[in-house]
C-alpha cells in the first residue's frame, strides 16, 4: 500500500475559521445578511483565502513534482481557487440554515466600532500568517504562553464556544481524504477507499496537535490589541443562538468548499504526475 504524507496539516490551515469567516456566505442575499456581509468585508476575506490556497498549492507542487510548482500547475491553482466558484459552492449550504435565523444582533455588533475593529484585526492576522516567519512566531508565542493567563483562558473559551478545534480537525481529515481520492481517481495513486481512510485516520493525532497550535497562535495574534472586556463581548455574541447557527452554517459551507477544492487538487496533481512520466 502506498504511504501517505500528512497533507491534512496543510489543508487544515485553509479551514481554520472563527466567527468572522462567515464573510464567505456567497452572493448578496436579502437584508439584513447583506449588511452583515458588507460589515465583514467579504471581498477582502476571499482574496486572503485564495492567496493562502495558492501559496500552499505551490508548496504541494514543490513536494510532489519533479519540476516543482511549474507554470501549468500554477495555472491550475488559479482555476481551482477561483473566488466566484468558492462562493457558489458555499451558497448551496447556507440558504436553508440561515432562512429562519435573526441576523439583526450580529449586524448591530459588526456595524459597531468594536465589531469593525475585530474584523480588521482578524483580516490582518490571517493575511500576516501567510508568511512562514509570522506563522512560526505566532506558534512560538502560544508555546511559550502562560497557560494560567487570563488571555489564554479567554482564547480557550472562544475556541470551545465555537467548537473550532473539533470542527477544524474533522474538516482537515475530510479534505485529506478528498485529496487522496482525487489522486486515485486521476490515476496518480493506487489505493482502496479503506486504505485511504486508514491512512488519513492515522494522521488524526498529528493533525489535532498542529491545528491546536496554529489556531491558538492565530487567535492570540489577532486579538492581542483587544481588551479583556471586548474579547468577552465577542465570545458572548458568538455563543448566542444566532452566532451558533451561523457558525454551524459556516462550517458546513467551508467543509463543502474545501472538499471540492481538495478533490480538484488531487485530480490535478495526478494528471501532472502522469504528464511528467510521459
Amino acid at each position: 500500500m502506498a504511504s501517505l504524507t500528512p497533507i491534512a496539516c496543510v489543508l487544515r490551515r485553509l479551514v481554520v475559521i472563527g466567527l468572522l469567516f462567515m464573510t464567505c456566505l456567497g452572493p448578496a442575499r436579502a437584508e439584513p445578511v447583506d449588511d452583515l456581509l458588507d460589515a465583514l468585508q467579504i471581498d477582502a476575506m476571499l482574496g486572503i483565502m485564495r492567496e493562502e490556497g495558492i501559496a500552499y498549492g505551490r508548496d504541494l507542487g514543490n513536494d510532489m513534482f519533479m519540476d516543482g510548482s511549474n507554470p501549468r500547475w500554477q495555472e491550475l491553482l488559479a482555476e481551482i481557487y477561483d473566488p466566484d466558484k468558492m462562493q457558489i459552492i458555499m451558497r448551496r449550504y447556507f440558504d436553508d440554515m440561515l432562512d429562519q435565523a435573526d441576523m439583526k444582533p450580529l449586524v448591530a455588533f459588526f456595524d459597531s466600532e468594536t465589531g469593525a475593529e475585530i474584523v480588521e484585526l482578524e483580516l490582518s492576522a490571517r493575511r500576516a500568517m501567510i508568511d512562514d516567519g509570522v506563522e512560526e512566531a505566532a506558534r512560538s508565542a502560544y508555546q511559550s504562553a502562560d497557560t494560567e493567563s487570563a488571555r489564554l483562558q479567554q482564547i480557550t473559551q472562544f475556541i470551545e464556544t465555537n467548537d473550532l478545534l473539533e470542527a477544524n480537525v474533522a474538516g482537515a481529515l475530510n479534505a485529506s481524504f478528498k485529496f487522496y481520492s482525487g489522486l486515485v481517481d486521476g490515476g496518480g495513486l493506487e489505493m482502496s477507499e479503506g486504505e485511504i481512510l486508514s491512512d488519513v485516520w492515522a494522521q488524526e493525532a498529528e493533525t489535532r496537535a498542529d491545528t491546536r497550535e496554529w489556531l491558538y497562535g492565530f487567535l492570540m495574534l489577532a486579538y492581542e490589541p483587544l481588551s479583556d472586556d471586548t474579547l468577552d463581548e465577542y465570545i458572548e455574541i458568538s455563543g448566542t443562538p444566532e452566532g451558533r447557527v451561523l457558525n454551524r452554517a459556516l462550517f458546513a459551507g467551508f467543509n463543502a468548499m474545501y472538499d471540492e477544492i481538495s478533490y480538484a487538487l488531487g485530480l490535478a496533481a495526478a494528471r501532472q504526475m502522469q504528464s511528467q512520466e510521459l
